[in-house]
């Protein structure tokens, strides 16, 4: 697989203008656009700083207009497109190829006889974005002009103009830009010579994906800065836009930067033996794992998080917990999981972790049934893969603490049913699985009563506590009581008439036989290290069976059987329209390693279980490229959806082919 595009791509239109490129800098600050360079959300921008890493994410520049003069010809570059309907200039008819450098993307072109490179990279650690041009081939130099879009914006709302006046002024090497009073200062530099000021309000941007999700679809940018430069073969010009006063304006050095930074994620990735080299793209996973990583500071001490999906997602409980063993473990990053480990372990309450840190405030919303028990999980993967229990005796008492909050009864009645060992949650108008789209104050898929992924969880979070204490030497026979009766327990699940399992216990209209596939982690749980199976294998065969023929697509797992009432084949329109769909047919990629692991652990055939990835991984070259979408319509052609860039989709490839093995060596 090569993540390089010719003139077939480059020059189609929708192909385009749908594939999309993503950058990032490690503390939640990223840059994001389409290959066209046309601006279709909300959130494309060349620097979308992080003011408050990993969140307060602002959109300070969104886009570079570059303009060429070459042997008495000019060539726009840039493509926008106008509220009026129009496409206008159509930059893209010169783009002669894409490609992907690593995590860099590179646009190529093509000039009468000259060639013409762009590369756009992000500095690690910081909220700088570099762009450099570099000629490649002329016949005599050419011109190019660089116009700067700017904005200041939180990156999930939309500019008018409106007379706004933005303070521009220069700058050592370039300007210093001041939205208004209240605002924090970014700055341009180039390091070939000053950057001319202006301010132009360019009005009326049309936003294609905004107005497909049902929301306001225009947008004003300012022009707020020129350079024009001459540049003969072979020399380079770097347009610097940052929050830091005193940042690198060389382009080569910082290139050689980031190539070295991505350098070392690749040798500290455990590459398995032998290795294709023809089949770069587990290579190009685990580069693409690193852009979900990101830096937290709780209570004043550093930590790390994991974003849970690009362009609009922060940190998310349940997100990172499952996303962990494979973005941090499957890597070879264990040194970094530890510290996500442990910052999340601060914000323990009531026996639960938070499912989301807000994007304004400090208080986390304890809304999730499943995150804490999927640390449990993360806990295990970590422990097994480092033996580092000296992490599992610092967080053990925070451990038997949940475990205690659980038996007795947490929120959202969440509590253990002392009759059959399993969990119970849920109140009215709260979402507490990961199915928890909600809109106002409808609940799509309440899921009240006892799901079954969740009790799989507190089977294995039983199973992982047992382990641990006896690894420690602590009394573990209050665990032990607690796993035969759950396990027992989870035989209630079983509905042999339909041959598969309820997808909900002693719900308020009793059982929900409802085909989904929250099942497979009935197979997946526990890992065997621990103890038995949370069913027994005949009943996995026919859980594996099932999922594969109704549930199972190219690119995900649907979230609701086909032939339901319910089922919504597309994922679109306004809000509603989008959160009634998610859960309710919507395929999700992230599904697909579970099952692929399920397969495996039936059927004991690491290439049949490879197969069902396979079509995903080509996603690498659809969606953004270079990494895997959040989620896919259940119907045909299973077109990508959601969010571009999804922590656990990518992750779960990663963790499961680390398991399979041979599918890693092509």
């Amino acid at each position: 697989m090569t993540l390089c595009f010719g003139r077939d791509i480059c020059g189609d239109r929708a192909a385009v203008t749908q594939r999309e490129w993503l950058i990032t800098n490690g503390i939640g600050g990223y840059g994001c656009g389409t290959l066209a360079g046309v601006l279709t959300r909300r959130y494309h921008g060349l620097l979308v700083a992080a003011l408050n890493p990993p969140l307060d994410r602002t959109l300070l520049v969104s886009q570079v207009n570059e303009t060429v003069t070459y042997l008495g010809c000019s060539y726009d570059l840039h493509t926008n497109h106008w509220a009026d309907g129009s496409l206008q200039p159509l930059g893209y008819y010169h783009l002669e190829s894409f490609r992907l450098e690593g995590t860099i993307p590179i646009w190529v072109y093509a000039l009468g006889d000259a060639r013409l490179e762009k590369r756009l990279w992000m500095e690690p650690g910081a909220n700088t974005t570099y762009v450099r041009y570099t000629v490649t081939r002329a016949s005599e130099p050419l011109t190019l002009t660089v116009k700067v879009l700017l904005n200041y914006r939180n990156h999930h709302d939309q500019t008018a103009a409106n007379g706004w006046q933005m303070d521009i002024c220069p700058w050592h090497q370039g300007l210093k830009i001041t939205p208004n009073a209240e605002a924090r200062p970014f700055y341009l530099f180039s390091e070939m010579g000053p950057l001319q000021p202006a301010h132009t309000w360019y009005r009326g941007y049309h936003l294609a994906l905004e107005a497909d999700r049902g929301l306001n679809a225009q947008e004003d940018h300012l022009h707020g800065a020129t350079a024009t430069r001459p540049l003969g073969q072979g020399q380079s010009f770097t347009l610097v836009a940052t929050t830091e006063a005193d940042a690198d304006p060389t382009g080569q050095t910082a290139l050689l930067r980031r190539l070295a930074y991505e350098q070392r994620l690749l040798d500290l990735w455990p590459q398995p033996a032998p290795m294709n080299p023809a089949t770069p793209w587990p290579r190009q996973l685990v580069l693409a794992a690193d852009q979900f990583i990101v830096n937290r500071t709780v209570k004043g001490t550093p930590g790390k998080t994991i974003i849970a999906g690009y362009p609009w997602f922060g940190d998310w409980g349940r997100d990172t917990m499952i996303a962990l063993p494979g973005l941090t473990l499957a890597t070879g990053r264990a040194a970094v999981a530890r510290p996500i480990l442990y910052t999340f372990a601060q914000y323990l309450d009531q026996g639960m972790l938070p499912n989301v840190f807000p994007e304004a405030g400090q208080t986390p919303h304890y809304n999730t049934v499943d995150a804490t028990l999927w640390y449990f999980e993360a806990l295990r993967a970590y422990l097994q893969a480092t033996d580092d229990l000296g992490l599992i005796e610092q967080l053990f008492p925070a451990l038997q603490q949940v475990i205690t909050w659980h038996h007795k009864g947490s929120r959202h009645h969440i509590h253990l049913d002392p009759v059959d060992g399993l969990l119970y949650a849920g109140e009215p108008g709260v979402q507490l699985t990961w199915m928890d789209a909600k809109v106002d104050d409808w609940v799509v898929t309440p899921r009240i009563g006892k799901p079954i992924e969740v009790n799989a969880l507190w089977y294995n979070a039983l199973l992982v506590m047992q382990q641990f204490a006896r690894r420690l030497g602590q009394p573990h026979s209050l665990y032990q009581d607690l796993v035969e009766q759950t396990r027992q327990g989870l035989q209630r699940f079983w509905n042999p008439d339909l041959g598969y399992c309820y997808d909900l216990l002693d719900g308020p209209d009793g059982h929900d036989i409802t085909l989904r596939p929250n099942q497979i982690f009935a197979v997946t749980l526990p890992d065997p290290t621990l103890g038995p199976a949370a069913l027994p294998l005949e009943q996995q065969k026919a859980v594996v069976d099932m999922v594969a023929q109704v549930l199972v697509t190219s690119h995900g797992v649907r979230s609701l059987d086909p032939a339901h009432p319910d089922y919504q084949g597309h994922y679109g329109g306004d809000p509603r329209q989008r959160d009634g769909a998610y859960h309710q047919g919507t395929a999700w990629s992230w599904l697909l390693g579970a099952f692929a692991q399920a397969h495996w652990r039936v059927y004991q055939d690491a290439d049949l279980a490879h197969s069902f990835l396979e079509p995903l991984i080509q996603h690498l070259q659809g969606g953004c490229v270079g990494t895997l979408s959040e989620i896919f319509d259940g119907d045909a052609p299973h077109a990508p959806r959601g969010a571009f860039a999804q922590a656990w989709s990518v992750a779960e490839v990663l963790r499961v082919s680390a398991k399979l093995g041979p599918l890693l060596r092509g």
